[in-house]
C-alpha cells in the first residue's frame, strides 16, 4: 500500500483532500493528513477508510522526520518558510514533494541533491503558479507548432469574490492565505513591455493599476506579480517584446489598498511606531499623523488621502473595517501588517454561502508568416460555498492529480520541476477538464 503524506488541511486543502480520499480506495493507498489543528485535520477526512489525521509541531525535528520516513509521497500545503524543512527530509529518506509555491532559493539550493536521488520535486503546482503555467505552456507550444513567432504574453490571475456575493465596499474577501494578501506586492515587481525592463516599487504597485475586461459588466484591474522576467526563459519566449504577470483585483479594491500600503498600514517593521496603540483608532491616527505634521508630508498625504477623487469611496472602506473604531488591538502584535490581518480576518471573512471566483486570462500576440495575430484564453471558475472554494478546486486539483499520476508511474521525470513540460501540463490539464476547469480561446 502507498502512502500519501499531505501536511497542512487550511482553505486551500479542502478540495486536494476530498480528491486524494476518492482515489484512496481505486488505487489501494493511504492517506495521512497532518495539521497543528487535530479538529481540522479529523473534520477534512471525515473518518474515511484509509486515512488518518495527526498533529505534530512541524519544527519539531523528530516528530517531522517520523511523518516524512514514513511516506511514499509528500504534499506540502504549509506556509511557504517551512517547505525547506519539508524538502530537506524529503531528500534525506528519497521521498518525491509536491507544493503549490514558488520555487525559492533554499529550495533550488536542494537541485543537484534531487537530481542524483532520482527524485521529483514539482514546485508551482497549484493556480497562480500552477494552471497558469501548465495552460500558457499548452497555448505557447501550439502557436510554435504552427511556425509561430510570439512577440506578447500577458497573464492575469485573480482569487476574487464572485459578484452574487459581493456586498462589501472592497469587493473581496478572503479565501486563501491572508499573510500572502496583506503583504502582496512587498518586493516590488518588474517585467517586460515593449522591450524595456519596468521596475515597479511596492510603494506604486497598486498605483494607476490597468483596466481589463474578463467579465461582462463587472470592471477588473491588474497589478504586476513579482518578477515575470524569470519566465521568460522558463517559458521558451526568449526575444519577446513583451512579458507581464499579474494579479487581478476590483478597481476599488487597488485604489483602497494603495493608500493603505503609502499610509503604512502593512509594514512589518514598525513595532516601535505602534507598541503602545491600544484600539484601532489610536493605531490609525498614529500611523496617519506623520503625513499631517510638515508641510512635505502634508502634501504628500493629500495626494493619497484626503483629496483623491475616491475620497467617499475609500471612507466607506475604511468605516466598513472600523479603522476609527474604539474597539481594542489584538493581543501581542508586532507590526502593523499584523494588526491589518487580524482586522481583515474578521471583516472580509467568507460567509457559508458565499462564493468565490477564479479568474484568469492569457493575452497573446505572435506573427505566423509575417501576418500579427492575437488569442486570448480565458477560465472562470466558481465556488460552490465558503469551503468547496474555487480557490480550493484550483490549487488543489492540480497537486492531487500530479500526485496520482506519479504514484501510477504516468508521471517518470526527476529532478526540481515546475509544471511547464508536456508530460505534466497535458495529463492534468486533461482531467481538471473533467472536473469543470476548462479554458475558452478567443480573438
Amino acid at each position: 500500500m502507498k502512502r500519501i503524506l499531505l501536511l497542512g488541511a487550511g482553505k486551500s486543502a479542502t478540495c486536494l483532500i476530498d480528491y486524494l480520499v476518492k482515489e484512496l480506495k481505486k488505487n489501494d493507498w493511504h492517506l495521512t493528513l497532518c495539521d497543528a489543528d487535530l479538529a481540522l485535520a479529523k473534520s477534512k477526512i471525515k473518518s474515511a477508510e484509509n486515512t488518518d489525521a495527526v498533529s505534530i509541531n512541524v519544527e519539531d525535528e523528530h516528530s517531522r522526520k517520523k511523518l516524512v520516513q514514513s511516506a511514499d509521497i509528500v504534499i506540502s500545503m504549509l506556509p511557504p518558510a517551512l517547505h525547506f524543512l519539508i524538502a530537506k527530509d524529503c531528500v534525506q529518506f528519497g521521498k518525491n514533494l509536491l507544493t503549490a509555491s514558488y520555487v525559492d532559493e533554499n529550495i533550488k539550493s536542494l537541485e543537484k541533491q534531487i537530481a542524483d536521488k532520482n527524485l521529483l520535486f514539482l514546485c508551482e503546482m497549484g493556480l497562480d503558479p500552477g494552471i497558469d503555467h501548465m495552460s500558457a505552456m499548452k497555448m505557447i507550444n501550439s502557436i510554435k507548432a504552427q511556425g509561430g513567432v510570439i512577440n506578447s504574453f500577458i497573464s492575469h490571475c485573480g482569487g476574487l469574490i464572485a459578484p452574487e456575493s459581493d456586498n462589501n465596499p472592497w469587493h473581496y474577501k478572503i479565501t486563501w492565505n491572508l499573510r500572502n494578501i496583506v503583504l502582496a506586492g512587498k518586493d516590488g515587481a518588474e517585467y517586460l513591455k515593449e522591450n524595456k525592463t519596468v521596475k515597479i516599487p511596492y510603494k506604486s504597485i497598486f498605483r494607476n493599476c490597468p483596466p481589463v475586461t474578463v467579465i461582462d459588466n463587472y470592471p477588473l484591474c491588474w497589478y504586476p506579480n513579482r518578477d515575470s522576467l524569470h519566465y521568460i526563459d522558463l517559458y521558451g519566449l526568449q526575444g519577446i517584446s513583451t512579458f507581464i504577470r499579474t494579479t487581478l483585483r476590483h478597481p476599488v479594491f487597488c485604489r483602497g489598498w494603495n493608500k493603505f500600503v503609502n499610509i503604512g498600514l502593512t509594514d512589518t517593521s514598525d513595532h516601535e511606531q505602534v507598541k503602545n496603540c491600544k484600539t484601532f483608532e489610536t493605531w490609525f491616527d498614529v500611523k496617519t499623523a506623520p503625513f499631517t505634521e510638515n508641510k512635505k508630508d502634508w502634501n504628500n498625504y493629500l495626494q493619497i488621502y484626503i483629496t483623491d477623487l475616491y475620497k467617499n469611496e475609500f471612507n466607506r472602506q475604511m468605516n466598513f473595517l472600523g479603522l476609527e473604531s474604539n474597539d481594542k488591538l489584538p493581543d501581542n502584535y508586532k507590526s502593523s501588517a499584523d494588526i491589518l490581518q487580524h482586522l481583515l480576518e474578521k471583516k472580509l471573512a467568507i460567509n457559508p454561502a458565499d462564493k468565490d471566483m477564479i479568474v484568469m486570462l492569457h493575452e497573446v500576440e505572435y506573427t505566423v508568416n509575417s501576418q500579427r495575430s492575437t488569442v486570448n484564453s480565458s477560465l472562470i471558475v466558481k465556488g460552490e460555498d465558503s469551503l468547496k472554494t474555487a480557490m480550493a478546486k484550483t490549487v488543489g486539483l492540480p497537486l492531487g492529480i500530479a500526485t496520482k499520476l506519479i504514484l501510477q508511474d504516468k508521471i517518470k521525470l526527476s529532478g526540481l520541476h515546475i509544471p511547464i513540460v508536456s508530460e505534466i501540463y497535458e495529463p492534468v490539464l486533461s482531467e481538471l477538464e473533467e472536473h469543470g476547469i476548462k479554458f475558452d480561446e478567443f480573438s
